[in-house]
C-alpha cells in the first residue's frame, strides 16, 4: 500500500506537534518538524551575531543561508527525532523562549523560506511523512492526501506553552507567553511570504476542549479512511 504524507497546520502551540508525533509512531511514517528547522535558522543567526537590538542583519543571514545544514536524528536515549544544525544536536537549545522571540525574524524572509521548502519537500518526495507547520498543506504538500488544520483559543496555546516552559525549569511568567503567542499569531497570519492560512481541502480541528488522545483518536479516523480510499482507487 502506497504511503502517504500527512500535512498538520495551526498557530504556534495547538497542539501541531503532539498530533504528528503520534500519527507517525501509530503509521510507522517518518515526523518532521517544519518549525525546528525555522528555529534553527533563528539559533545560528543569534550565535553568529546577526541579531542585534532585536533587528536582523538580513545580508549577513543571506551570505551564510547557503551552508546552513539542518536535518533530523532519531536519538534512541529519548525515542525521538531531534534537530541537527551544522554537526550538532540543537534539540534544547531551539526550544527556548529567546529562540521563540527571534524566530518570527527569520521565517517571514523569502529566501530562507524557499530554502528549507526545498529541503522539505525533498524528505517529504516517497511519501510516508507526518510534517507539521504553517505552510505545509499549502505550499510544501499541497498535494498531500490528508491535511489538517489545528486550531485553539490564545488563552488555552499560552498556558499549554507556560507549562511547558516551566515544566523544563525556564523562569518565564505567563503574560510574557501570551503577548510571544499573540505576536506569533500576528506574524505568521500577515506576513507576506507563505502566510499561515487553511488549505481549502483540510481538516479543521479545534482543540481548545479535547484531550491529546482525544484529539490522535479523531484525526487517526480521517487517516485511516483516507488510506483505506487510496487502496481502493
Amino acid at each position: 500500500m502506497r504511503r502517504v504524507n500527512i500535512a498538520i497546520d495551526g498557530f504556534s502551540s495547538c497542539g501541531k506537534s503532539t498530533l504528528a508525533k503520534q500519527l507517525a509512531h501509530h503509521l510507522g511514517y517518518t515526523y518532521i518538524d517544519s518549525g525546528a528547522m525555522y528555529r534553527a535558522v533563528a539559533l545560528h543567526a543569534m550565535e553568529s551575531g546577526l541579531v542585534r537590538n532585536g533587528a536582523l542583519d538580513l545580508p549577513g543571514l543571506l551570505g551564510v543561508l547557503g551552508s546552513l545544514d539542518i536535518g533530523f536524528k532519531y536519538d534512541d536515549e529519548v525515542q525521538r527525532s531531534t534537530t541537527w544544525l551544522n554537526g550538532r544536536n540543537v534539540e534544547g537549545m531551539i526550544r527556548g523562549m529567546e529562540v521563540s522571540r527571534h524566530v518570527t525574524l527569520v521565517s517571514p524572509v523569502p529566501e530562507v523560506r524557499a530554502k528549507l521548502v526545498s529541503l522539505q519537500k525533498a524528505l517529504g518526495a516517497q511519501g510516508g511523512v507526518v510534517m507539521d507547520g504553517r505552510d505545509i498543506g499549502t505550499v510544501v504538500f499541497p498535494d498531500a492526501e490528508v491535511k489538517f488544520y489545528m486550531t485553539a483559543s490564545t488563552e488555552v496555546r499560552a498556558r499549554r506553552r507556560f507549562l511547558e516552559l516551566t515544566g523544563r525549569g525556564e523562569d518565564v511568567d505567563y503574560a510574557t507567553v501570551l503577548e510571544n503567542i499573540r505576536q506569533r499569531d500576528e506574524d505568521d497570519t500577515r506576513r507576506k511570504a507563505d502566510p499561515l492560512r487553511k488549505a481549502p481541502d483540510a481538516i479543521e480541528i479545534d482543540n481548545s476542549d479535547l484531550s491529546a488522545e482525544e484529539q490522535f483518536q479523531l484525526a487517526l479516523g480521517h487517516v485511516a479512511r483516507a488510506i483505506g480510499e487510496k487502496a481502493e482507487a
